[in-house]
């Protein structure tokens, strides 16, 4: 057999096996567990069941609205919303852009940077990378762990916080912005 084969399906059997060796090594604990303390880790299985049974529909949930929102929101949609003036519509709409944002925040910057650069308001950039910090999507978990006052008092925090956030950015960078091309 040829040195240079066996590699190779080692590679290979090593990238199909990662996925599976955090179960795997949870699955041998347990087993591990079963074997020296059987009540101990009967008594975890059923905790562990609980919780997941419980999780099980705001996590659903939350994928059902991820798929939704990243069907009917584009880059076109929020380059729209923060290019327009700080008025209420304005605000509303980057504060929306930005909670149904998906994806690291990374991942924005060079977008964010193409509107400073193209004459978006900066105000709007600070409220849509503040309201970030809001996802519908985990809404539901929030709630269910926390319950419903705390869920909403950290949103209505949240949103309030990346207001004035933003306007103290803008009233900070005002001579910083850019001009329209």
């Amino acid at each position: 057999m040829n040195q240079g084969n066996d590699v190779s399906m080692f590679m290979r059997f090593v990238t199909l096996a990662r996925p599976w060796l955090f179960p795997l090594g949870v699955v041998c604990l347990y087993g591990l567990g079963m074997v020296f303390a059987p009540e101990r880790t009967d008594h975890a299985l059923q905790k562990s069941g609980s919780m997941a049974w419980q999780l099980a529909w705001p996590i659903c949930l939350a994928l059902i609205m991820m798929v939704v929102l990243n069907r009917f929101l584009s880059p076109a949609m929020v380059t729209r919303f923060l290019g327009q003036s700080v008025s209420l519509k304005g605000i509303f709409l980057s504060s929306l852009a930005g909670i149904l944002s998906m994806g690291p925040v990374y991942a924005w910057y060079p977008l964010l940077k193409k509107l400073k650069d193209d004459g978006a308001s900066q105000f709007h950039i600070a409220n849509f990378i503040g309201n970030r910090s809001i996802k519908p999507v985990l809404l539901p978990v929030l709630v269910i762990s926390w319950g419903g006052y705390f869920a909403a008092l950290f949103v209505l925090a949240s949103f309030i916080g990346a207001l004035i956030v933003a306007w103290i950015v803008r009233l900070s960078c005002a001579d910083s912005s850019p001009q329209k091309k």
